[in-house]
């Protein structure tokens, strides 16, 4: 992997590849089992291996959109689940693992969309912002029935916003699993990337991260990951809690 980052053409070519297909929402052309997943692939296949490496029991994501994500998440639990029935020779409980998806406006369309998918039962959905003491308390209140919990945020992209779903969510995630803070890329932009939107350089989640990476021992920057993907929404926002 050190090979990826040591090659100046390679990143070249990737970081060129990142700047002008965001100019075409290049993230907005993939769907996962029906639903638009808003991300790209190499970020699809990094989330499936951490998945698969962890087999959490819980996974609690701020961000529905059109709610491809949550059914990602889903239909990895649910493999695991089948996976593990075979391995043990018995019948488990398919709805044991869940999906928590947290956004502060679940519309209709979407929603009602979800409720037809047949991974629903995997998915809670809870509507609000991810950062009001009320939905903390739901969230907080689900956790404890799980032991392996992930985390991926991606909803707002200010710096404020993230930092404090790091630091009300982030406890959450157990020792030796993920937090995947998305859309740390926007760092890396110029600022008139994002001409309707409050984020940019200086005011986005990878700030936050570095802010929070500051604050907190428990979790670092996988390179690992980090290393192999170069085309990537989420460079150092994959976060490895390692205490």
């Amino acid at each position: 992997m050190k090979k990826f980052k040591d090659s100046k053409k390679l990143n070249y070519f990737a970081n060129n590849f990142m700047n002008e297909s965001m100019k075409f929402k290049y993230s907005y052309k993939f769907d996962w089992l029906s639903r638009p997943i808003i991300q790209y692939p190499q970020d699809i296949i990094a989330m499936q291996e951490i998945i698969w490496k962890v087999k959490p029991d819980l996974i609690i994501e701020t961000g529905i959109a059109h709610g491809g994500s949550l059914i990602f998440s889903a239909s990895m639990l649910a493999i695991i689940d089948y996976c593990e029935s075979i391995k043990n020779k018995k019948k488990i409980n398919v709805n044991n693992r869940k999906v928590v998806g947290i956004d502060i406006d679940i519309r209709k369309h979407n929603k009602i969309a979800l409720d037809k998918h047949p991974l629903r039962k995997k998915i809670t959905l809870i509507q609000g912002s991810s950062i009001d003491e009320e939905i903390y308390e739901k969230v907080k209140k689900i956790t404890k029935k799980y032991k392996k919990i992930m985390l991926f945020l991606d909803s707002n992209h200010t710096h404020d916003h993230v930092l404090k779903e790091l630091e009300l969510y982030a406890k959450f995630v157990s020792k030796g699993s993920y937090c995947v803070v998305f859309d740390t890329i926007i760092e890396c932009f110029d600022a008139d990337m994002y001409p309707d939107r409050p984020w940019g350089p200086g005011n986005s989640p990878l700030s936050a991260v570095r802010t929070f990476l500051k604050s907190s021992d428990k979790f670092c920057v996988d390179d690992f990951v980090d290393g192999k993907l170069l085309i990537s929404v989420a460079p150092s926002g994959y976060l490895k809690r390692v205490k």
